[in-house]
């Protein structure tokens, strides 16, 4: 044990015998004066990550351990249900209908129960079913912080929620059970991914009471300044009830005022007057906040689910420096760290844990302890990189011809560019060779078995020249979109361009600062590399993408027969019959020369000997997939002798 944790081994130790002398016949419980540092690489700014301001894995990474959710992947890339904190039920295929059910006793950390209402303003922020139609909200952005610089009108409701994901589908008002603690759905059409579109998210009874100025009943203790639970219960009914009502009788005056404070009311800048703002429902709630700094969470005291955490706090360091995040592990500054990986990084990480090589995580080797008892974990997440060809409005128009495309492929070291970015942090390495699927889901290796892509991992010059010469160009150009101010953009660039300039391609530079508003900007560029985070295994990120019209189609491709396959995909409940126009899919987008999916992006975590239960989950946004399997470890003291 290190000696900065040394005057707390004793009443640490007695406190963790205690909770392991009841493993098995009792759920854990928080440990008293327990607490782990984490470092993480991104600063947290939001409460609400269905924002399009919002939505980034800053937050998403803080939320996993202060939000309960109906599912969520777990390390294995499996969607898991937490029925302590509710339940959904598919009532009909034809139309789709399906009831979301909060299970009993489940409360935010102010002891408001989480129920219907709740469910229905989730509803309505992220389905835009209420939005005014055609309402432009660009002139309210501000341009430098990307939040909007002020209200909407009074006239106009604008949730700025989710409402590409599955919930536009459902236009009907919702039903709230009976039992006030379910909601029923209805989808206009077959939604193939029902079961990842509903998530709770903010509180309701606190966006009401801030949107609709509620003033509360309950009046403070005297001698303790403190509400009541029950009173505190009670004005929390009256503004759900409140904000029910707007819901349901399309209240424009009530509804624009709700979702002006949905919208921007919970991006933080420092630690809230108002302690509302940070109502839980999850694991945690936040009671410490300095904007690019750091983060305090506090064990919620409310929290009754599966997921009870361990530790009492967790204390979040930001530090966009992946070596200081090492250099804090090895003084002892921090437990647990999320560096952005490199080669430097891994050899820093290699010296303070005993000279480990890279790829030995703790599963492989479970004793293996450094100079500061430190385990490093490396794998995948699910962001992967990606070199995408533009089939029209492209700059030189040199890609239009399949040939063309096809020829390109084959000259892009593939495993070049997988030894230079992945290989010296994970030690080993393989390539992402399906476009559709993630590696390990189900269906990966069958797809990758069909889809061609194999033929395209060694560079085949002799073939690139035959299939230009048969196209009839010579010298085409192929200019490459990127951001310039990635490293690892500028690499693959490089050997790409050395490459394809042996089959006769002359490969130039479109990168540019604004490289993320071009990709959709006309004859700017022939090909791009960039990155797609996934978050989660549904039809409509792939739809988004490879459909003719698809919201995220960059390069303007399109395949008649790829979109009815999607048409197909989209209203498909047998999960067999998915899998196999997924795997149709990907075939397709081979046989067109689409791109080059290339690789995941690697990941490391390495945390001390003060703590277990870190593990690495590709599909979640941050460390804290798993907070509520965190456990302080002790070294054994010899019992005193007489």
């Amino acid at each position: 044990m290190r000696a900065h944790r040394s005057s707390r081994v004793v009443a640490l130790a007695a406190a963790l015998v205690g909770l392991l002398a009841l493993a098995g016949c009792s759920t854990p419980t928080v440990i008293e004066d327990s607490s782990v540092t984490v470092a993480m690489s991104r600063a947290f700014f939001s409460l609400n990550d269905r924002t399009s301001y919002g939505n980034s894995p800053a937050n998403s990474q803080v939320l996993q351990a202060t939000s309960s959710r109906f599912a969520a992947y777990d390390e294995n890339s499996e969607l898991v249900a937490d029925t302590s904190f509710g339940t959904y039920q598919l009532l009909s295929n034809d139309p789709l209908t399906v009831r979301y059910t909060i299970a009993n006793d489940v409360t935010w950390s102010d002891g408001v129960p989480v129920d219907a209402a709740d469910l229905l303003l989730a509803w309505v922020a992220n389905s835009g079913a209420l939005n005014t139609k055609d309402f432009d909200d660009g002139p309210y952005i501000d341009e430098e912080t990307g939040r909007y610089a002020e209200p909407f009108p009074s006239d106009v409701v604008h949730f700025d929620g989710a409402t590409s994901e599955g919930l536009q589908y459902v236009t009907e008002m919702p039903e709230i059970g009976d039992d006030g603690r379910s909601l029923t759905l209805t989808w206009d059409r077959y939604f193939v991914d029902w079961p990842l579109v509903l998530e709770v998210g903010l509180p309701a009874h606190v966006v009401a009471t801030k949107a609709l100025k509620l003033t509360p009943t309950a009046v403070p203790d005297d001698e303790t300044g403190a509400v009541s639970d029950a009173d505190r219960v009670r004005d929390g009914e009256t503004a759900k009830a409140a904000l029910v009502e707007a819901i349901q009788e399309d209240d424009t005056a009530e509804l624009s005022a709700i979702a002006n404070v949905w919208n921007s009311g919970f991006n933080l800048e420092r630690l809230p007057d108002d302690p509302s703002l940070l109502v839980s429902n999850g694991p945690y709630t936040i009671t410490g906040f300095e904007a690019g700094d750091h983060l305090v969470l506090s064990a919620n005291p409310n929290y009754r689910g599966d997921h009870r955490p361990v530790f009492e706090t967790i204390r979040v360091r930001f530090m966009a420096d992946p070596l200081a995040q090492v250099q804090a592990l090895a003084d002892g500054e921090v437990d647990v760290v999320t560096p952005r990986p490199n080669p430097d990084v891994v050899d820093a990480l290699r010296r303070i844990a005993g000279g480990a090589a890279p790829g030995v995580t703790a599963s492989d080797e479970p004793d293996r302890e450094g100079a500061h008892g430190v385990t490093v974990l490396d794998g995948v997440d699910g962001t992967y990189e990606h070199l995408d060809l533009k089939f029209a409005n492209s700059k030189n128009g040199s890609l239009d011809d399949r040939r063309v495309r096809e020829a390109f492929l084959k000259v892009v070291p593939w495993r070049a560019i997988l030894d230079a970015m992945v290989t010296p942090v994970l030690g080993e390495a393989q390539p992402r060779a399906s476009q559709l699927f993630f590696p390990g889901a189900p269906g990966y290796e069958g797809s990758v078995a069909d889809n061609g892509s194999r033929s395209l991992e060694r560079v085949d010059v002799p073939g690139a020249k035959a299939l230009l010469a048969e196209a009839g160009v010579a010298k085409p150009v192929v200019c490459i979109m990127f951001d310039p101010a990635n490293p690892r953009r500028q690499e693959e660039f490089k050997l790409i361009r050395e490459s394809a300039s042996d089959a006769g391609f002359a490969v130039t530079n479109c990168s540019s600062p604004d490289w993320l508003n071009l990709l959709s900007t006309l004859g700017t560029y022939d090909a791009s590399l960039f990155s797609w985070r996934v978050t989660n295994l549904s039809f409509t990120g792939i739809q988004a993408i490879y459909l003719t019209d698809g919201l995220s189609n960059l390069n303007d491709y399109s395949n008649p027969e790829v979109d009815a396959l999607l048409a197909t995909l989209s209203v498909t409940v047998d999960p067999a019959k998915q899998l196999e126009l997924r795997q149709q899919i990907d075939a397709i987008l081979f046989e067109d020369s689409y791109g080059l999916p290339l690789y995941q992006n690697p990941v490391i975590v390495a945390h001390d000997d003060s703590v277990s239960g870190i593990g690495i989950a590709p599909l979640a946004p941050g460390i804290f997939w798993n907070v509520w399997e965190w456990m302080p470890v002790v070294e054994a003291s010899p019992s005193p002798s007489g």
